[in-house]
């Protein structure tokens, strides 16, 4: 294609009629702005600070800003987006041949012109800073108990005839067997198992085993469920842990409990809505949106599948695709139902009833996952809002077992809580939203490369420093640029952390008001219309409504734990355990500092990794702790915050810093924390009273590498 025809598919609309400008809305990252008509998306992404990568300049040929447009209503950002808000599929588009493929519903971002109000997905792979899907996996010791055993036969040394045969009929005595009836010999014969049947994914595979004269056939529950020819001693299961984020995928060695592999990739439900309840909407607003996002997140699981066994094939030739017999998934009650095709939109609303609550059992086939025939295992919810995928989260880390009065929280767009111990399980689900995974705010993003992820701030001179996503160093903010990669904005953790120590410096108060007084104190303090800001950066702030997006988010999750806490009428926490994500990378302090957590020693916070995952792994590897998912399940207590009237009243104490009225003696012990009374005063920072004889110099809180 000529330069100058690919430059005018890229060059922006100068036309100076008066049409009117078109709202774009770029996933997951949640920007949008008014674009002129004509306007390239690649054009409106740069022009609205949107991560979309391109290295040709525009010209159709890297094929590096693909894009996914969304069509129907979306009432989160009050959009009515339709195909005609897109240009046609241009000359540049049709004549692509790139290294990655145009998807029949993807765009080129330089080729796309914006002719209407419009969604659009940046996908990961079309990311210049891609996203870090951070959900590790931390197992203790594994209990064994294959629900598939190995049975390798020599078919030619069948001699047994007895029981009745496998197939449709017997045959004469000089007729030949059927294949069917030959394997059931074998199994009989050779290691006494009388089979109750094959399944039918397993016959297509049963006549080159034959003719082989040898084979290994799997047998689950009586059952033949997979053959391979000749010799084969290890099969593979997948975990999966669908999150309305990310999906996270572990690679098991069924034999040993060997984590083969583990990738993850973001859901591509996002495009239809970030948190949850905009998913549903988007199912009662437009006809088959159900189907669609149904559609979106199999795909995704048979590409994870996939990105498995690309990653241990490459190390290991005994990885295969037909080698995976089994599938683990757990996932919130949306997630489970929209794998499963199960109408999401009764979960919109009270009582929030689940089609079922029960554990599925089907195939890949059945869930039309682009991976060879295995069981598939989804497990079991407990309520409308809670899932299977806290159920693992608790066989995972034993809450069931233990004395001790655990809390254990998962924080995502919205945060999953159990509380309790071997007596008495209570769990509850709380709206939190997407800020804490850097959604909402003003330089927010996910946790990617060059996002800033640690921040400490001066008590006096509000002068702060950081760290980044890739890199290892702190850096002072006059620093322009990380190591080769400048800070690209700031994600959870780190808008966390901002919080809290512009809160221990007096620079925000108890009421999460960035304070005038902080102006005189600092250059950093800027006014911002009728409110403040915190320049963090030379491009990044914190401005009050992102102040405001984290209070509503903490207050959320805090009013659950509370409500919790009230139901159970317990006082004391004795440990918390923080999983996911985000709670691997969040500082404890820093989440007591903001009320995000309750008053608990900080030594007795720590981080579980994705606990989910482990859980749901476990379940893949056992079949007795398979069948314990199902007995948590029914045992836990779920108090629904979305009707509960206390809710409301516990939200509002929780908006406060650390909070309205609970005290926070423990936390006091290792922090200083400004005293409530006592009203900021520009040019100093509020200090806790000490006692006579106590030091002078207020603690705060050190970076990692020194704790």
């Amino acid at each position: 294609m000529p330069e100058s025809t690919a430059n005018e598919a890229h060059r922006p609309p100068t036309s100076t009629d008066q049409e009117a400008d078109h709202r774009i809305v770029f996933t997951p990252s949640g920007l949008s702005g008014a674009v002129p008509p004509g306007t390239t998306v690649l054009d409106a992404a740069r022009l609205l600070g949107v991560d979309l990568d391109s290295v040709c300049g525009g010209r159709g040929i890297c094929g590096r800003c693909q894009v996914t447009p969304g069509f129907g209503e979306f009432p989160k950002w009050s959009i009515s987006s339709s195909a005609s808000s897109l240009s046609d599929r241009s000359s540049v588009e049709d004549a692509y041949r790139g290294r990655r493929p145009l998807a029949a519903a993807d765009r080129l971002g330089c080729a796309a012109h914006v002719h209407g109000d419009l969604i659009v997905d940046v996908p990961a792979t079309s990311q210049l800073h891609r996203q870090v899907v951070r959900k590790e996996v931390a197992l203790g010791a594994l209990e064994l108990d294959p629900l598939i055993t190995l049975h390798y036969l020599e078919l030619a040394e069948t001699t047994c005839r007895d029981g009745p045969p496998l197939g449709p009929a017997s045959e004469p005595e000089d007729a030949s067997p059927a294949m069917t009836e030959v394997l059931r010999r074998a199994l009989v014969d050779q290691w006494q198992i009388e089979p109750a049947g094959i399944d039918p994914s397993a016959l297509t595979r049963l006549q080159g085993a034959v003719t082989a004269g040898r084979c290994t056939v799997g047998v689950r529950g009586g059952h033949v469920v997979a053959i391979w020819p000749g010799f084969v001693d290890r099969v593979l299961g997948v975990a999966i842990d669908i999150g309305s984020t990310t999906v996270a995928g572990h690679l098991c060695d069924l034999t040993d409990g060997e984590i083969v592999a583990s990738a993850g990739r973001m859901n591509p439900q996002i495009r239809y809505g970030e948190d949850l309840m905009s998913r549903v909407s988007y199912a009662m607003l437009n006809e088959g949106g159900a189907a669609a996002m149904t559609g979106a997140i199999r795909a995704a699981l048979g590409e994870l599948i996939g990105d498995l066994l690309t990653e241990a094939a490459s190390t290991d030739e005994t990885v295969a695709a037909d080698r995976i017999v089994d599938v683990v998934a757990v996932g919130n009650p949306i997630m489970h139902h929209l794998v499963l095709g199960l109408d999401p939109t009764p979960l919109g609303q009270a009582p929030f009833p689940l089609t079922t609550d029960q554990p599925v059992d089907t195939t890949t086939a059945a869930l039309a996952i682009d991976s060879p025939t295995a069981a598939v295992h989804v497990g079991p919810c407990i309520a409308g809002h809670v899932g299977a995928d806290t159920v693992a989260a608790i066989l995972a880390e034993e809450l069931h077992r233990h004395d001790a009065v655990q809390l254990l929280v998962d924080v995502g767009t919205n945060a999953e809580i159990v509380l309790g111990n071997r007596r008495h399980l209570l769990a509850a689900s709380s709206p939190t939203g997407p800020a804490f995974e850097g959604a909402q705010i003003s330089s927010g993003q996910r946790a990617t490369i060059g996002a800033i992820e640690r921040v400490r701030i001066d008590r006096d001179t509000l002068e702060p420093r950081y760290r980044v996503i890739g890199s290892d160093d702190w850096y002072d903010a006059t620093d322009t640029a990380t190591g080769e990669r400048p800070a690209t904005g700031i994600c959870g953790s780190g808008i966390i952390e901002a919080i809290s120590e512009l809160f221990l410096a007096g620079a925000i108060d108890a009421q999460g008001v960035i304070v005038p007084g902080g102006a005189a104190r600092s250059g950093r303090v800027e006014q911002d219309d009728r409110t403040f800001a915190y320049r963090l950066t030379e491009t990044i702030r914190i401005t009050q409504a992102d102040v405001r997006a984290v209070q509503l988010a903490k207050a959320a999750l805090r009013a659950g734990i509370d409500l919790l806490l009230e139901r159970a009428e317990w006082d004391v926490i004795d440990e918390i355990r923080l999983a996911g994500a985000f709670g691997a990378h969040i500082d404890p302090i820093h989440a007591m500092v903001l009320g995000l957590l309750p008053d608990c020693a900080p030594d007795r916070v720590r981080s579980v990794g994705n606990a989910a995952g482990a859980g749901a792994i476990r379940a893949l590897l056992s079949g007795r702790r398979r069948a314990e998912l199902v007995d948590i399940a029914r045992s836990v207590t779920k108090i629904e915050t979305a009707t509960e009237p206390r809710f409301q009243e516990l939200f509002v104490a929780a908006l406060a810093f650390p909070h309205a009225s609970a005290a926070t003696p423990r936390l006091a012990s290792v922090i200083d924390l400004p005293t409530p009374a006592e009203p900021v005063a520009a040019g100093r920072s509020r200090r806790r009273r000490r006692r006579a004889g106590t030091a002078t110099t207020p603690k705060t809180i050190p970076d990692e590498e020194t704790r």
